[in-house]
């Protein structure tokens, strides 16, 4: 991963609030830039990178389905180089939600999160 242009002209698309922390997404010429902030430690947090491609993948995936979970769209893909893990899948559905094409279902109460993915 190169650095510069991991930085250079990143524009935020938007928020997401997860169940205890928000998410910021950014996009760049290729990807897409996650970051959360430590509701702990003032002055930390998390970042993650994931491929345009991906979510678009994700789109085609899960376009049209009510109640996604990370771990569905997980196990739904047959590209491990797109989505290699249940984690990738859930940044990549914040990504959805940022950028208006999901939404996060908050009548469930689960632990898990359940996600309405709109077609494409």
């Amino acid at each position: 991963m190169n650095l510069k242009r991991l930085g250079a002209g990143l524009t935020l698309r938007g928020k997401v609030e997860g169940q205890r922390q928000t998410y910021h997404v950014f996009e760049g010429e290729k990807f897409f830039f996650i970051c959360s902030f430590s509701r702990t430690k003032r002055k930390a947090g998390n970042f993650n990178v994931v491929d345009v491609e991906a979510v678009r993948y994700a789109q085609r995936l899960a376009g049209g389905k009510q109640g996604v979970t990370s771990s569905d769209l997980y196990r739904r893909s047959r590209n491990p180089r797109l989505i290699g893990s249940a984690l990738e899948a859930l940044n990549i559905l914040y990504v959805l939600v940022a950028t208006d094409q999901a939404k996060i279902d908050r009548r469930r109460k689960e632990k898990q999160l359940f996600f309405n993915v709109k077609k494409r």
